[in-house]
């Protein structure tokens, strides 16, 4: 976050007009400050903020925003900064009638910083030290220098202490030995001079003392508050790591975070060590025990909040079968030398994961459960390695109602004891992984997906163990199939208002309505439990068929908008009906799972014209022939839509001739109203 590191220093001298202009009250300075790492990550540029396609992607930045405002509030030692945090992130409601509007707002804030700065148009100069933290800088970089730097004056402080002590020793010492010799002149000159002397060095001594107690009393608040910034980076990795699942940008490098526990960690205990030394010059001082228990607080919270599952085990898990994960310690170079450090998988219950604490009942059989957190000096990661673990049996919680096996929440739950370089006492330390499914036959893994897709794409940031909501709002669920689709396909071309559209109207069965589903809300039920109409398979299950579909044999034609992909018979109808015999374009059957179509406009027996679909083309017909040989075979398609040829849009996937034991290319046709209908698709 170079921007802000920039425009920090030059706060100060800009006028307070300026200021005001470039923090609104909508979005006040208070913001840019606690969350500059994060503002500086997101794309801005990226919005046209006059499309409102891309709300959806505007409101959830809304609400990541306020989720950190309030993380960061809770963590503020300040009271008064701590009420005022919770209050601007709840004035930041005004933004969610029209999110594009917070867009605009940061985005020219940006501009106005980038632009003051290119003109060089605000003095240098030094911050003023009035005991405000300034903003990390990319992973907290200022905060922990300004640690560093604090922890050196506390030590330069010591020091002068230690020379002042030995001056007043000295001074104490000459002024016995002149008293000796002046016993019958009291106000002998030596002596007033010495006495001065004393008095003075005691003064500066007390004067010493104070601002040494006072350094280490606003060094464990600093520390407090730049650890509390660390936990909740590290919480905000891993919520991103979660939602990588349905396809969203998340960095794994975990390396900056762990340079930073390592830094926090050094700091603790080099103020523990000055505290120490404090209680030995001064005696019992008021403050130490304060000090001392909240140095013990952090530290036990940093060792404890430093273990993170690194690789992820599988989502969904079948018994019987190996998989892996590695769980990563992030002060793994300040472990005690000596007796190995070994870690223990369990696999627990969505019930036992809001316990947080290890389960007494083991409620499944875990093979190969323990890995040693083994050093890795070149990569300088300390990791535990599950390289061929497996699930031999599972018990299951009684269900309710309707609920099926794939519904079901389990995790890894890992813990170890382990003694930290400088601690007497070991620690105890445990995390937890990503929920899984657990599943017995390969025929359970789609509705097991689609657990963990509703899990990853819906749930809180902050919430109970494994709770998300029974329903979300359409445009929600929009942005997560898109999403998925785009990741689980490996193309940056993604679904849009018509396919949304479509969709909706399929997963909502209301094929006639034309009007906006966006905040119209949609229930698990409906995404996988109820099958769609007239068909016996769920809406997601459908959807993943499309999905693997694509990814296996129609990335390419996807990514160049060569395939239509999703459209209702009413939409179709109504691009089609005017446009000449041959003129056809792809779309994803609607009642075969993991099949595209052709639709065409074709000749009636009496010269009329009508839209007919080729039945669908499944992953076998295409691995035997690909869609562009087919639609190059095909002689009643000429024109894809809108009106471009065939033979050139298509030219660069056609191979050679179809094997002879390629079926003919049969249309479906059935009878329809008027001279031109849609064939049931």
């Amino acid at each position: 976050m170079a921007l802000w590191a920039q425009m920090t220093p030059k706060l100060q001298y800009l006028p307070t007009e300026t200021l005001n202009e470039l923090y609104p009250d909508t979005f006040p300075l208070d913001i840019r400050h606690y969350l500059a790492s994060w503002i500086e990550e997101q794309r801005w540029e990226n919005f046209d903020v006059d499309n409102m396609e891309q709300e959806p992607q505007a409101r959830r930045l809304l609400d990541q925003m306020v989720h950190l405002l309030q993380e960061v509030a809770q963590h503020n030692p300040n009271v008064v900064e701590r009420v005022k945090l919770q209050h601007i992130s709840r004035n930041l409601s005004v933004f969610q009638q029209q999110p594009m509007q917070l867009v605009r707002t940061v985005r020219d804030i940006l501009r106005k910083e980038s632009h003051l700065l290119a003109q060089a148009q605000i003095p240098q100069g030094p911050l003023p030290t009035n005991g405000t933290p300034q903003p990390a800088r990319e992973d907290g970089k200022t905060d922990v220098d300004n640690l560093v730097l604090k922890v050196l004056e506390i030590q330069s402080c010591r020091q002068t202490l230690h020379q002042l002590q030995e001056d007043l020793n000295w001074e104490k010492q000459e002024m016995e030995s002149i008293q000796g010799q002046n016993e019958l002149d009291p106000q002998h000159s030596d002596q007033v001079t010495r006495q001065n002397r004393i008095q003075q060095l005691e003064y500066n001594y007390s004067v010493c003392a104070k601002k040494r107690m006072q350094l280490l009393q606003e060094a464990v608040c600093a520390l407090e508050l730049c650890q509390s910034c660390l936990i909740l980076r590290i919480k905000s990795w891993r919520w991103e790591q979660h939602r990588a699942t349905i396809g969203l940008h998340f960095d794994d490098n975990l390396g900056p975070l762990q340079t930073w526990c390592e830094q926090l960690l050094g700091v603790n205990s080099n103020l523990r060590q000055e505290l120490m030394l404090v209680k030995r010059d001064h005696g019992g001082v008021e403050q130490f025990h304060t000090l001392q228990e909240s140095l013990a607080h952090l530290l036990q919270t940093l060792i404890q909040n430093s273990l993170v599952v690194d690789k992820q085990p599988p989502q969904v898990i079948k018994t019987q079968s190996k998989f892996s994960t590695t769980v990563r310690y992030l002060l793994g170079e300040k472990m005690a030398p000596g007796k190995p450090v070994l870690l223990k998988a369990q696999i627990i219950t969505e019930a036992q994961a809001r316990q947080g604490v290890v389960p007494n009942e083991n409620v499944g059989e875990l093979i190969n459960s323990t890995a040693i957190l083994e050093h890795n000096t070149a990569s300088k990661n300390t990791c535990a390695t599950f390289r061929n673990m497996s699930i031999r049996k599972i018990k299951r919680a009684d269900r309710k109602g309707s609920e099926s096996v794939t519904e079901e929440k389990f995790a890894l739950f890992f813990t170890t004891e382990l003694t930290i370089t400088g601690c007497e006492s070991p620690y105890s330390i445990q995390t937890i992984s990503l929920p899984v499914v657990v599943i017995v036959h390969g025929s359970q893994e789609i509705n097991a997906m689609a657990t963990i897709i509703w899990d990853c794409a819906f749930s809180e940031p902050s919430r109970i163990p494994f709770i998300v909501p029974e329903r979300v709002p359409w445009k929600q669920m929009c942005e997560a199939l898109s999403s998925k689709f785009m990741s689980e396909v490996q193309t940056q071309q993604g679904l849009d208002r018509y396919n949304f559209h479509f969709l909706a109207q399929k997963i909502f069965d209301q094929p006639d309505i034309s009007e906006d589903f966006s905040n119209m809300p949609v229930s698990w039920a409906q995404f996988n439990k109820e099958v769609l109409p007239g068909r016996n398979f769920t809406f997601w299950q459908w959807f993943e068929g499309v999905m693997d579909l694509t990814k296996k044999c129609l990335r390419d034609y996807w990514s160049e908008k060569l395939i239509f992909g999703f459209i209702g018979k009413q939409h179709l109808h109504v691009i089609l009906q005017n446009k000449p015999n041959g003129t056809f374009l792809l779309r994803f059957s609607d009642s075969e799972i993991g099949g595209i179509t052709i639709a065409y406009v074709g000749p009636t027996d009496n010269g009329g014209r009508k839209i007919q679909n080729i039945q669908p083309f499944t992953k076998k017909d295409l691995d035997s022939a690909g869609l562009g040989d087919r639609i190059r075979d095909i002689n009643c398609i000429t024109h894809v839509y809108p009106d471009l040829p065939k033979n050139e849009v298509f030219k660069k996937f056609f191979t050679g001739v179809l094997p002879q034991s390629t079926p003919p290319y049969m249309p479906e046709q059935m009878p329809g109203q008027g001279p031109l209908y849609t064939s049931p698709m």
